[in-house]
């Protein structure tokens, strides 16, 4: 039963995620010291040059999630169905050097790849997640001029990246004490008999 938090508690426990399992060493050789985050359009702008190398994950667009909008809806007890979306999140590789750039890219890449589902145990908690929920992340091939539509809207240019969609986010409304007033009436049908 997730709450307005959800949206936020998706990317935060990608970006979260990515920065608990990032290892110091692969293949006995030293991985560039990274950073993970979720950002927001406002925050890319400035000087990108002096940031350090990291992965940035950048909700661009939500959509109602195609398969569960024709589906007999569970509904609350309000009687109001939860709202199901579809978050798309372009993953990005800051980085110094091509080598730490491409080197965290694709550690990123095969880390989502071999580890798509975010759980009770990787969601943070402010969502009000229950123990049962789970988002699917999977890749999702962006054409290149949607791509390019989106860096020219961006304030840097061009970066290397890759887009992803996290699945089946559900959004329950608020319980509310306020319901409709019960009217009840009672009415007899047929004929009084006589006293």
């Amino acid at each position: 039963m997730a709450n307005v938090f959800a949206i936020h508690s998706v990317g935060n426990s990608i970006a979260t995620y990515l920065r608990n399992t990032y290892p110091a060493q692969i293949a006995g050789r030293t991985m560039p010291s990274c950073t993970f985050e979720a950002i927001s359009c406002g925050s890319l702008a400035g000087d990108i040059d002096e940031e350090p190398t990291r992965i940035t994950l950048l909700l661009y667009r939500a959509t109602a999630n195609e398969h569960t909008r024709q589906m007999q809806p569970h509904t609350s007890k309000a009687g109001i169905s939860p709202l199901t979306v579809d978050l798309h999140y372009l993953l990005t590789a800051w980085g110094g050097t091509a080598a730490d750039e491409q080197v965290i890219f694709a550690w990123a890449l095969r880390q989502l790849h071999e580890h798509p589902l975010l759980d009770a145990s990787t969601l943070s908690p402010e969502a009000g997640w229950a123990r049962d929920e789970a988002v699917q992340i999977v890749p999702h091939e962006l054409e290149l001029e949607d791509l390019m539509r989106i860096w020219d809207a961006l304030d840097p240019g061009y970066r290397l990246s890759a887009s992803y969609i996290a699945r089946l986010v559900r959004i329950d409304p608020d319980e509310t004490a306020e319901y409709r007033p019960v009217v009840a009436t009672r009415l007899r049908y047929g004929v009084e008999a006589d006293a």
